[in-house]
């Protein structure tokens, strides 16, 4: 069993982008800029933002927060991204989840310049990453797929099962699984709530990703020896041994798979941190006016 360190390779990939950033600022450009549009005072969104904003600080870039009170009508939201679509400042765009009910998310996500969208959610992108195009992808999938590449883990030719169809993480990862090159030229089963006997089907593969947000689900008996399992799941669940009283559980009961798998991630500790260095990636490339290889 190994364990495959997020932290490492972040630690690793924001010293690639520091150094590239330092490059240009010392060739007399200016920095990369991302701005985060957050609506209201949503508690996740904030600790989000907060830890954006020291990586942002870590690698060098200028980081924005716009913030507007929960009350702002969707024109008023919509006049805003359509000024930093066109403010030549600004490289990399996110809106910060979730809206207000009276703001349609898909509406305001449709209005980025998706030459901006460093989140990878807008039509077009999503559109160029199916067809394996170059395109900005979402950061978690592209996580994913940073991990594989940088422990170099065999994907050619694998059965990759993906358990959840979110548009963030599952539908991604599947399509960035069956793409040509490496990682990648997967066989790809995607399972979620109406599938039937996802044990057997997870007993297949040789690549789990778990992306369902159900702690534990997961178990020994749906994993085959060698298998690779990469967790996804990040849900806060209760315990009084904490400091805090809970702590964050994965998609997988990792101390009863651990022992079958080739490769596995921790939670925490796996992809979490991957999420906001691939978000770094795409806005440097979006300042290199170019999509990320």
């Amino acid at each position: 069993m190994n364990i495959i360190d997020g932290k490492l390779m972040a630690a690793r990939l924001k010293e690639e982008i520091a150094a590239e950033v330092k490059q240009m600022t010392d060739a007399g450009e200016r920095p990369p800029h991302l701005v985060a549009v957050i609506v209201g005072h949503d508690g996740g969104s904030e600790a989000y933002v907060a830890n954006k904003e020291k990586n942002c600080q870590a690698v060098g870039f200028k980081s924005t927060n716009l913030r507007f009170d929960e009350s702002i009508s969707e024109d008023e939201l919509l006049q805003e991204i359509e000024k930093l679509n066109h403010d030549d400042s600004v490289d990399g765009i996110i809106i910060q989840l979730p809206l207000p009910r009276h703001i349609d998310a898909q509406k305001v996500n449709e209005a980025l310049d998706y030459h901006k969208d460093v989140d990878g959610f807008h039509p077009i992108n999503v559109g160029r990453m199916a067809l394996g195009l170059p395109a900005f992808r979402p950061a978690t999938p592209s996580g994913i797929i940073e991990l594989l590449r940088r422990y170099d883990i065999p994907t050619k030719g694998k059965h990759a099962v993906v358990l959840g169809r979110s548009n963030i993480v599952g539908k991604p990862i599947a399509t960035m699984l069956m793409q040509k090159g490496l990682p990648g030229d997967c066989t790809v089963t995607v399972c979620h709530s109406s599938t039937p006997d996802i044990k057997e089907k997870c007993r297949q593969a040789d690549i789990i990703i778990a992306a369902l947000g159900v702690p534990g689900f997961v178990t020994k008996d749906m994993v085959k020896p060698g298998a690779v399992v990469i967790d996804v799941g990040t849900t806060r669940v209760p315990d009084p041994t904490r400091k805090s009283g809970s702590r964050l559980a994965g998609d997988v009961a990792f101390d009863e798979v651990a022992e079958l798998c080739d490769w596995i991630t921790p939670v925490p500790g796996g992809v979490g941190p991957l999420t906001n260095c691939i978000l770094m990636k795409n806005t440097l490339a979006a300042r290199r006016r170019h999509f990320p290889e």
